[in-house]
């Protein structure tokens, strides 16, 4: 399957072509709530929630404080965007 170019929106990638993307990263769906997904890396660890308008992220334990920080991003952002943002890490 070939993505869509990176500079093109989220909102018009087809869903199998999103769950790709997430897997190619490196995450996990969860098998109870498909609209999930986890992700690990060395330094971080992150749950991204595939919601109506946005997709949300939730990096576990990070921080100065060690609580969770959220964010969201709008699908109308290219993936690269997305990539960058999310990926980067809290």
């Amino acid at each position: 399957m070939t993505l869509p170019p990176a500079e093109t929106p989220l909102y018009n990638h087809p869903l199998p072509d999103i769950e790709q993307w997430l897997l190619s990263k490196g995450c996990q769906q969860d098998r109870d709530h498909l609209h999930c997904w986890r992700v690990q890396q060395p330094n971080w660890q992150a749950e991204i929630m595939m919601e109506v308008d946005s997709i949300a992220v939730r990096y576990l334990q990070s921080g100065e404080t060690g609580e969770d920080l959220q964010r969201a991003f709008k699908y109308s952002l290219s993936r690269q965007d997305l990539d960058e943002a999310i990926f980067a890490g809290p």
